[in-house]
C-alpha cells in the first residue's frame, strides 16, 4: 500500500471491539485483573493504554520500525532517547540543531557526564574526525532547524555502524511521508508530533520509533520508568491529525516552493534557505533520500529592525513559536526556537538576527504572497 492508504488503513484503522471508525479514548488510569496467574495486557496506564498503543503501532508502521513510543512532548521524546546513553559516553550532534535539543545537551546531559561535539554533519569527514573511543551515538537533523542543511543519512548511518554507534534522526520537518530514516540505515527516529504529524496547533506530543527490538525494549524501560507518556486525549488528536498528513503536507510543500522562489528574487531578502531550490547545496541529496522538500523555509533580512517591521506588518501568518500547522507560522529563531543558544553560537551557525523561519500552511498561496509583499514593503522603509 502507498502512504495515503497506509496512514488510514495500515494499523488500528477501526476499533477491534466495536468496529468504530475512530479508536476510542480509553480514559482509564488502571485496569481490572481478572486472574492473577494470567494478568491482562494492560495494568496501569503509565505502562500501557490501548489508545496510546494504537498511536505507537501506527507511527512504527509508517516509519518501518519495530516499536513506537508516544511521549508528552517532542523534547520528552528526544530527552528519553538521550537517556540510552551513560556518563562518560560521547555524542556527535548536528551543529545547527533545534535550540531545545542544544539546551538539554549542554545544560542537563553535560551535568550528568555525557559529552557532546557539535559538527557540520553535511561533511562526512568532519563527522569521522569527531569520533572518539567513547563515542556512542550520532544525532542528526536533516533538514536542520532553522538553516535547512541536508545530511546524507545513508552514508552517515553506514559510517556509524562501522564504528558501533547508534544513529538517531529527528524527522520532524519531513515526517515519514517524505522521509524514512530507518530505511536508510538509522537506528532511531524522533518526531515532535506537535508539528506536521499533529498539524493543527492543538496538541503537544513526541514520538519515537526504533528499528531494533533490543533498543525498543531499552527505550520502553525508560518510558515506563520516567513516565513521560502522552495522555490518551492527545494520542487521539495526533491520530486524527495523521489521517490528513499527506494531503496537508502536499499542499503546504507546493506553496512553500512557490514562496521560496519568490523570496529568492526579492531585493530585500539576502538569502533563502530551502532544499527545494536548485541552488541549495543539499538539493540533489534531498531529492535522492526523500520524496519531498517540505513546507519549512528560512530567509534572512539582514537585521533585527527589518524583521521587527515585517512581523508587525504581516496579517495572515501567526507570529509564534512552532511550525507544521494548518495555519502559516512565522518564527524568529534568535528569540524563539534558539533563544537558549548563546548569540555567538547562533551566529556561527547562520542563525542571525535577521533570520526568519516560515512554516507554510494551507492558506491560498497568492494570499500569502500578497501579504508577504506588503510586509516586506513595510520592512524596506526601515533605516539600518
Amino acid at each position: 500500500m502507498n502512504f495515503a492508504t497506509r496512514v488510514l488503513h495500515g494499523t488500528s484503522s477501526t476499533d477491534p471491539v466495536t468496529g468504530a471508525s475512530s479508536i476510542p479514548i480509553y480514559q482509564a488510569s488502571t485496569f481490572h485483573q481478572a486472574d492473577l496467574n494470567q494478568p491482562g495486557e494492560y495494568d496501569y496506564a503509565r505502562s500501557g493504554n490501548p489508545t496510546r498503543r494504537a498511536l505507537e503501532e501506527l507511527i512504527a508502521h509508517l516509519e518501518g520500525g519495530t516499536r513506537g513510543f508516544a511521549f508528552a512532548s517532542g523534547m520528552a521524546a528526544i530527552s528519553s532517547v538521550f537517556l540510552l546513553f551513560s556518563s562518560g559516553d560521547h555524542l556527535i550532534v548536528s551543529e545547527d540543531v533545534y535550540g531545545g535539543t542544544y539546551r538539554v545537551l549542554t545544560e542537563i546531559l553535560a551535568r550528568l557526564g555525557v559529552q557532546v561535539t557539535f559538527v557540520d554533519t553535511t561533511d562526512p569527514e568532519a563527522v569521522r574526525a569527531a569520533i572518539r573511543p567513547n563515542t556512542r551515538g550520532l544525532y542528526l537533523e536533516t533538514p536542520s532547524n532553522p538553516t535547512l542543511k541536508v545530511s546524507d543519512l545513508a552514508l552517515l548511518s553506514r559510517l556509524a555502524k562501522e564504528r558501533g554507534l547508534l544513529t538517531i534522526v529527528d524527522n520532524t520537518f519531513l515526517t515519514p511521508y517524505y522521509q524514512r530514516p530507518l530505511e536508510l540505515g538509522a537506528d532511531i527516529v524522533v518526531h515532535s508530533a506537535t508539528k506536521f504529524i499533529g498539524g493543527h496547533s492543538d496538541v503537544v506530543a513526541g514520538l519515537v520509533v526504533t528499528g531494533d527490538e533490543r533498543i525498543g525494549k531499552q527505550l520502553y524501560a525508560i518510558q515506563n520508568g520516567f513516565g513521560s507518556i502522552l495522555g490518551v486525549q492527545d494520542c487521539w488528536l495526533v491520530m486524527r491529525g495523521l489521517k490528513t498528513l499527506k494531503a496537508r503536507l502536499d499542499v503546504s510543500s507546493q506553496s512553500a516552493a512557490v514562496i521560496a522562489r519568490w523570496l529568492a528574487r526579492h531585493p530585500l531578502v539576502e538569502r533563502v534557505y530551502y532544499p527545494g531550490l536548485p541552488e541549495h547545496q543539499g538539493h540533489a541529496l534531498q531529492a535522492r533520500q526523500a520524496s519531498g522538500f517540505g513546507a519549512v523555509l528560512s530567509f534572512d533580512l539582514g537585521c533585527r529592525e527589518r524583521v521587527k517591521a515585517l512581523l508587525e506588518a504581516v496579517r495572515l501568518p501567526l507570529v509564534a513559536v512552532s511550525l507544521g500547522a494548518v495555519e502559516t507560522i512565522l518564527s524568529y529563531p534568535a528569540q524563539m526556537s534558539h533563544a537558549s543558544m548563546p548569540p555567538a553560537e547562533r551566529c556561527r551557525r547562520g542563525i542571525t538576527d535577521g533570520l526568519l523561519r516560515l512554516s507554510v500552511g494551507l492558506e491560498d498561496v497568492d494570499d500569502l504572497l500578497a501579504d508577504l509583499e506588503q510586509a516586506l514593503a513595510a520592512a524596506s522603509g526601515v533605516k539600518v
